[in-house]
């Protein structure tokens, strides 16, 4: 019960820390107002991966630490249910990681109205902690929504350039998908005869009545295009280069890094599972579309020179290798996918961060106008260095370990194996663009106005917050790069017995899968 009561302590703490900021603290550069927001945005953290090293890998339903508590829906079957299953466990960690990073550095920094700003962060933090702890299907949906308030009024006030434009852009996009996702849970419910809206209850009335085939060729079409996109699928992505460029960093890095994985987590924990028939009928869009992310949008970040809308763009690419690993219809796929959700999120968190910090060393966002940061901040270029190759899927990175299990899983069946060919031409342009980019910032000769304007300023290499935020996200990524079984042994067998559960072919079919003792020989 002590752990169930952790669980739920991470989504009201970063929540009464928010609305304290909101209404109570009038000047956050305060002593007792930091050490508040570096409590509640510390403590979900430490919570977390105290519950990672009390997690069972054997639960009796397949979830840890649950609670259940009344809402007064009980007649519709909705109850606040918190749980961690091995699949949610590394978003709820990635979540309070990106968390931290994203509160501590908006603390310090110099936002106009920045009360306002930090206790919005918290507010969609908590819901962030929410949506991968909720085993109720109706506050899995709540919590995504509530976390999405305040990423638009963030880029309403503090945006840049067209700002109200592209916050009505991303509310017309993310509206209509959370919509069709809805719609694909209300039908998925009213179909199943499930007694409660939750996870265990569907699975269990799933195994008993199976859906018709039409109507899982249906719903599932629903939660492919709803939860696709949120996720930015091609060709339903244009509003997340755009959005990731307008957002203040804090929300970025929440949005882009935790936010946006909302609906690739809704494909591996709900639809392909729960409708093996539709996901076999819908499997060629999964792998098609997603190599548009992977071709279309890589060459599309090839040509920008604007730093903040080149990793909006490689962003969007890199959510295509998810896609891609969930339509090989395996538990490599479905594994290294969920490895990739992990290290994009937290990659691409560090690449706004660092973002941000190279802007205030040159006043520019246009990479033709920087160059020579290893002159003046020696220790943010090799950050950022770092970053870029984490992205690009270098060994001893966690983005790499995604990656290649996902290529693994492609390689496994003929019928996916070309996929394989052309998703691999991912990696040349992700070299292409990043590497430019280093070159481009880090080298050369330091202008003038630069070296004057860090003269008279005083601004230099990195502070202590700057090097804090990006260490805890770089050494996760390093973490989970060099020892990758910190998460992929729960996740294994949770897709072992969910998939097989729910009479996902793993071995039969179309695509040919690996059986739990071959993932781990790949691993």
């Amino acid at each position: 019960m002590m752990y169930s009561h952790l669980l739920f302590s991470t989504i009201w703490i970063p929540f009464i820390c928010g609305l304290v900021f909101l209404v109570l603290v009038k000047d956050v550069k305060t002593l007792g107002a930091r050490l508040l927001g570096l409590s509640g945005a510390s403590l979900p953290f430490i919570f977390a991966w105290i519950l990672y090293f009390n997690y069972d890998s054997n639960p009796a339903n397949g979830y840890n630490f649950e609670l259940i508590l009344p809402t007064g829906l009980e007649s519709l079957g909705v109850y606040l249910h918190l749980g961690l299953n091995g699949i949610s466990l590394p978003l709820f960690i990635l979540s309070a990681t990106v968390g931290l990073s994203a509160v501590a550095y908006a603390l310090f920094s110099n936002a106009e109205r920045l009360n306002l700003y930090v206790g919005l962060l918290f507010i969609m933090f908590s819901g962030l902690m929410g949506t991968f702890a909720s085993v109720d299907l109706f506050f899995f949906y709540f919590f995504h929504e509530f976390a999405l308030i305040p990423t638009f009024i963030m880029i309403m006030i503090w945006g840049g350039v067209a700002r109200h434009a592209i916050a009505l852009e991303m509310t017309i996009y993310l509206t209509l998908g959370a919509l069709l996702s809805l719609m694909g849970l209300i039908a998925l419910y009213q179909q199943s005869g499930a007694e409660a809206f939750n996870m265990i209850a569907l699975k269990t009335a799933l195994l008993e009545q199976p859906i018709s085939d039409v109507l899982q060729d249906n719903i599932f079409a629903l939660f492919l295009f709803g939860f696709g996109i949120l996720v930015s699928l091609f060709p339903f992505h244009t509003w997340a280069p755009k959005g990731y460029g307008a957002a203040p960093t804090g929300a970025a890095m929440l949005h882009a890094g935790v936010l946006k994985k909302f609906g690739l987590y809704g494909l591996l924990q709900i639809a392909i599972p729960f409708l093996p028939s539709g996901s076999e009928t819908w499997g060629i869009w999964l792998l098609l579309l997603g190599l548009g992310n992977i071709l279309v949008i890589g060459l599309v970040t090839l040509a920008q020179k604007d730093l903040k809308q080149m990793i909006g763009y490689s962003s969007v690419m890199h959510m295509g290798y998810a896609f891609i690993g969930l339509g090989t219809f395996s538990i490599l796929g479905a594994g290294g996918a969920l490895l990739l959700l992990v290290a994009h999120g937290l990659s691409v968190a560090l690449l706004f961060l660092l973002s941000t910090c190279i802007y205030k060393r040159f006043s520019t966002f246009n990479m033709n106008e920087m160059g020579g940061l290893g002159q003046i901040a020696p220790n943010l270029s090799v950050f950022f260095a770092l970053a870029i190759l984490a992205s690009i899927g270098l060994p001893g990175f966690a983005n790499f370990w995604g990656e290649f299990v996902i290529f693994a899983a492609l390689a496994e069946s003929e019928s996916t194996r070309w996929v394989l060919y052309l998703a691999a031409l991912g990696i040349i342009i992700s070299a292409v663009y990043g590497l430019r980019a280093v070159g481009n910032i880090v080298f050369g000769a330091a202008k003038e106005s630069v070296v004057n304007a860090k003269a008279s300023s005083g601004i230099g290499d990195m502070n202590q917050i700057e090097k804090f935020s990006a260490t805890v996200l770089l050494g996760s990524l390093l973490l989970i790069g060099v020892y990758p079984k910190v998460f992929s042994d729960y996740s294994n067998k949770t897709l072992q017995n969910l998939y097989s559960d729910t009479s996902i072919s793993l071995n039969d079919g179309n695509v040919d899968g690996l059986n739990l003792e071959e993932q781990k020989e790949h691993e």
